[in-house]
């Protein structure tokens, strides 16, 4: 049975956060840093790739100074603490038809994460898409989080995120052997 490599195509591939407050929502994107894939059998049997986390944008915050600032903000500690962590990592650990078990590590914290992926292969190229839905608690995000922070009111952050993974990949010219 034959197993292939896939690089990840950083340039070509992005994920689409979106985070919710009791008031609203905030969108934006961040970026693929690198990674690959692996195919046995023409199935996806593993991989990983690596989140840029300081390039992290807001798309529905127009105002310069006050997108800059909030940008700040999700790179400070309070959330992505993207100084002191600049890459997070999603590793697969298993597939069983298209539902992915994978280990996600954000500020140097790992917890397992489930998620449905979309696989397909044009010839040398895959094409992969996936929602996964994280609770910013469990990697110490805990900024206006109402598990921590009492009366809260319309300032509270719900915990969970949502991350739109669409990942473009290349084949490798050398194949593992199985």
């Amino acid at each position: 049975m034959e197993t292939q490599k896939f690089e990840i195509s950083g340039t070509q591939s992005h994920l689409d956060w979106v985070g919710r407050k009791v008031t609203g929502a905030h969108h934006g994107t961040i970026d693929v840093k690198a990674g690959s894939l692996i195919l046995t059998g023409g199935k996806l049997t593993g991989g990983e790739f690596i989140i840029d986390t300081a390039s992290i944008k807001i798309l529905d915050v127009t105002d310069p100074a006050t997108n800059a600032q909030f940008a700040g903000h999700l790179a400070s500690e309070d959330f992505f603490s993207s100084e002191k962590y600049p890459e997070a990592l999603l590793c697969i650990i298993s597939v069983s038809e298209n539902q992915i078990e994978a280990h996600l590590t954000i500020k140097g914290i790992t917890h397992p994460i489930s998620f449905t992926a979309i696989v397909n292969v044009d010839g040398d190229m895959l094409f992969a898409s996936g929602k996964l839905v994280i609770d910013r608690t469990r990697y110490d995000m805990k900024f206006r989080s109402g598990n921590f922070f009492k009366d809260l009111g319309d300032t509270l952050i719900y915990n969970d995120f949502d991350l739109d993974v669409k990942v473009t990949a290349r084949a490798v010219k050398e194949n593992i052997l199985a």
